[in-house]
């Protein structure tokens, strides 16, 4: 492959400590930055960085690759910043495809946040102002809107948890386990990921949790929406930030950057088909998902690669599960190479490029192992998949699916009974602290169309989390669920 893309600098740091002791996620990404570049090896890398790619965190910044770049000297990088929506594995394949066809010599993809500071920074009655960078970027990438259907956002807002949640019963229920059952499988899934960060010297919380601390609802470990509590949930108020810099093979051996820095992009596919999770025909079986992930392994069959070590994206346990079934990774094998985002920290729009920065440090370290990454955006919406090597097994190849899933799989419409019988596909009760408020259903009415209903009646918020509800007879009236079984 002419100008074969390649992996040659890794940049990743957190901070701990007091408000002082923290850098603001400007300077977090500018010092990753530098890292990646001295990760080379070769500093003279920054001179043809013609892009720098950064998604968009919960920071106010216009342009803070430009900020960087003019600062160390490669300012005439062309910026852009990404916006929550895009998949960040897509910032990766861009950079890939760019390099492929000659576009561009080198790319610096960097992202970061510091919420941690601003958690000190109230902590200790301070004031956190960050730096104003108000021009904009050469770029904006955005996405279309996320598709919420309005009797969605009515019971559910825009917190991702309860759709997660719902999602998950749905998957306990295909599963056939108990209700017990299902919160010791969820907490052995974590306690084993806690176990995994404990050893991972970049791992935000590196605490050992049991599986009961995980299961039990505490006021340290309070209850968000059923079965999901704190420990389950991506953990957002960290001080992280990681970069990637990837070039051609040629420019790399121009540059003599040393074998032992290189890492090559194999294979990734991706699906930015968008359906409401009430519209989808079958809430646990993402179409888009799966035709990602069967291009991913078929290509990798066709090519003799087989990975080994994964990161199956982690913002709430259901994600795992539908990653590993629609991979097919074994029960006995770990899903994490991090501890996954509760543990390891999951910054809402760049945990994927911590992933695969410590993915490839890894595979540097362990020259036979073949990692494979996952990312999702949205409510489960979008996903993205990738496999990387030390060695160039095959030239790169990557598989936009979107098409063909939305062909496939077409929304389900929604209801317009005001009354009548329905059948439960899935559940959650969202909590306020401690205190539930209300039992949330999804449901399929007696025509075959969706509908959302909820309850704040203290008998049915009881019974949703005793008793499985999911493929349940339920009577309605004016979207409020009148009687259950």
């Amino acid at each position: 492959m002419k100008n074969r893309p390649v992996l040659v600098g890794i940049g990743s740091l957190q901070q701990k400590g007091s408000f002082e002791e923290l850098d603001e996620a400007l300077i977090l990404m500018e010092k990753a930055t530098l890292n990646a570049i001295e990760d080379t090896q070769a500093p003279e890398i920054k001179n043809i960085i013609d892009e720098i790619q950064i998604p968009k965190g919960y920071w106010a910044y216009r342009d803070p690759g430009k900020w960087i770049a003019e600062k160390h000297g490669f300012s005439k990088a062309k910026t852009s910043v990404t916006k929550i929506g895009v998949l960040q594995q897509n910032l990766i394949n861009s950079a890939c495809k760019k390099i492929i066809n000659g576009d561009i010599r080198a790319s610096l993809i960097v992202g970061g946040e510091a919420r941690f500071k601003k958690i000190q920074a109230l902590k200790e009655g301070l004031d956190f102002e960050e730096m104003q960078l108000t021009v904009n970027p050469d770029h904006y990438v955005k996405a279309k809107e996320d598709l919420y259907v309005p009797e969605e956002l009515d019971a559910l807002g825009m917190m991702a948890v309860g759709y997660y949640a719902i999602i998950e019963s749905a998957m306990r229920h295909k599963s056939k386990r108990t209700i017990k059952e299902h919160e010791k499988f969820l907490g052995d899934l974590y306690e084993r990921f806690s176990e995994i960060a404990a050893q991972n010297p970049h791992a935000w919380n590196q605490r050992i949790f049991t599986s009961e601390e995980i299961q039990n609802p505490s006021t340290k470990n309070q209850r968000i929406a059923y079965p999901y509590n704190k420990l389950h949930n991506s953990s957002w108020n960290v001080n992280q930030a990681s970069a990637l810099i990837l070039t051609s093979e040629e420019i790399a051996n121009k540059l003599n950057i040393p074998y032992s820095q290189r890492v090559y992009p194999l294979i990734s596919s991706e699906t930015n088909h968008m359906i409401g999770v009430i519209q989808r025909p079958d809430i646990t079986n993402p179409v888009g998902l799966q035709l990602a992930a069967n291009f991913l392994l078929e290509t990798a069959e066709k090519n003799k690669i087989n990975p080994s070590l994964f990161e199956l994206y982690s913002c709430f346990p259901v994600a795992v599960q539908l990653f590993s079934k629609s991979l097919k990774v074994p029960d006995n094998v770990d899903k994490t190479i991090t501890g996954g985002m509760p543990f390891a920290g999951g910054p809402l729009n760049n945990y994927m490029l911590h992933a695969t920065a410590q993915m490839l440090m890894k595979i540097r370290e362990h020259k036979d192992e073949i990692g494979l990454i996952t990312g999702v955006s949205g409510m489960m919406t979008k996903q993205a998949l990738a496999i990387w090597s030390k060695d160039y097994l095959m030239d790169f190849q990557s598989m936009d699916v979107t098409n063909q899933a939305e062909k496939l799989e077409i929304p389900i419409p929604m209801s317009g009974l005001q009354k009548g019988e329905a059948k439960v596909i899935g559940c959650t009760t969202l909590y306020e602290k401690l205190n539930p408020l209300k039992a949330i259903f999804y449901c399929e009415d007696s025509q075959g169309h969706r509908l959302v209903l909820t309850s704040d009646e203290e008998k049915i918020i009881k019974q949703v989390e005793e008793e499985e509800c999911v493929g349940q007879k339920i009577k309605f009236s004016n979207k409020q669920l009148v009687s259950l079984g």
